[in-house]
């Protein structure tokens, strides 16, 4: 069947964090869900769910556990035992969960930046130290390109290093890490005996002719010191549904892990399971068109920013529905950050670079994870601000 992702679904009288966290008169390109509906396969079952009339304590279900395994060996070359994947409410839980797990208050986490703001809070929250390495940055004419600098990893490092947290695909800056870099990646945290807890959960989000792989699928030794997290969320747009899983081969981990979510009582909820099923089951239709949208989306988006805002540079995302804009080039007046800019001028709410760690100052995160004709309005809106600047200061 094919999927309207053109028509838009009015969310504000639905509680989403989006579309209320700002006045009416703006347009929110910010937190990262889809403006799409979840898949028929989803909604049904959901309804079906709910006509039972039951909602009772729901601490597992064995059949969406043998769909991960399968899915987990065929996409991304991890093969595990069924007790191996502890499913929990959200990914970003579970990166407070890991931080608490690894080492003791004083010791190190570390993380490439700019990177996604709860890796940064997650590590304080437990009373851990944030060491940052910032990614390599170079530009070609009007885009960014991302990689790992091992020479920052290393004079990031320490003594007192415990954790290191990955993102892949990396949110905010939509790379696909190549399998050169993930195996420099796990000879370091080989080398310097780190745990890697690695964030995956957008690797179902590619677009044609990208490939992710997963960091445990590399070696045994680095798989037994991987958290791999990964959830239907940002993949079929459920974050609502608060169900995500870690998949830890590592015993000693394992075990942290179920005795840390059981003694926090922090369970998914029996419908996060029901919808998870279904997605992963039944979904692949809606997520490969939606994905073929998104793509649309991100070439409008480009094209447009090259355009019409020439002193911005972008990305372009081989994953995630997320652009990341370098404003630096456009002097705005004092201190004003970029976001604060077209928030104010253009009434688009984006993604503050500045939450990202020191590197992202300057830049802004766009979701164009919405209908065309929104992401549209969203970059007239922003260009509306950028000419408005331009006339000011000339």
């Amino acid at each position: 069947m094919a999927y309207d992702f053109d028509t838009f679904v009015e969310r504000r009288a639905s509680g989403s964090e989006k579309w209320r966290q700002f006045d009416h008169d703006v347009l929110p390109m910010w937190i990262a869900d889809m403006d799409f509906k979840a898949p028929d396969a989803v909604i049904t079952a959901l309804r079906g769910r709910v006509e039972h009339g039951i909602f009772g304590y729901h601490f597992d279900e064995p059949a969406l556990r043998d769909n991960l395994i399968e899915r987990l060996r065929l996409r991304h070359a991890i093969t595990i035992n069924p007790d191996e994947i502890v499913f929990i409410p959200g990914l970003v839980t579970a990166l407070n969960f890991v931080s608490h797990l690894i080492g003791a208050p004083g010791d190190g986490v570390l993380t490439l930046t700019p990177i996604y703001p709860p890796f940064l809070k997650a590590p304080k929250h437990q009373q851990r130290i944030v060491q940052t390495a910032p990614l390599a940055v170079t530009r070609d004419g009007q885009r960014l390109h991302y990689e790992i600098d091992f020479d920052a990893l290393e004079a990031a490092v320490t003594p007192q290093t415990r954790l290191f947290m990955l993102c892949n695909p990396h949110n905010p800056v939509g790379r696909t890490f190549t399998r050169a870099e993930l195996e420099g990646l796990a000879e370091f945290c080989l080398r310097h005996d780190l745990i890697v807890a690695s964030d995956e959960i957008h690797c179902d989000l590619l677009y044609p002719g990208e490939q992710h792989i997963s960091l445990a699928s590399l070696s045994p030794e680095i798989a037994n010191r991987c958290i791999t997290l990964m959830a239907p969320s940002k993949t079929f747009n459920l974050p609502g549904l608060a169900l995500g899983f870690a998949v830890a081969q590592n015993p000693a981990l394992l075990k942290a892990l179920r005795d840390y979510q059981t003694g926090m009582g922090s369970f998914v909820n029996a419908l996060g399971y029901t919808a998870a099923l279904a997605a992963y089951r039944d979904g692949q239709e809606w997520l490969d068109q939606a994905m073929c949208y998104l793509e649309q989306n991100r070439e409008t988006a480009i094209r447009f920013i090259d355009d019409h805002m020439p002193d911005i540079t972008t990305t372009r995302p081989q994953a995630t529905y997320l652009l990341w804009l370098d404003c630096r080039a456009v002097s705005l007046p004092g201190d004003k950050s970029p976001y604060a800019h077209f928030l104010e001028q253009g009434r688009v709410a984006l993604n503050d670079g500045a939450t990202f760690g020191e590197p992202g100052r300057g830049f802004v995160r766009l979701n164009f994870a919405t209908s065309r004709d929104t992401v549209i309005q969203g970059l007239e809106r922003m260009k509306s601000a950028y000419d408005a600047f331009r006339v000011s200061a000339g």
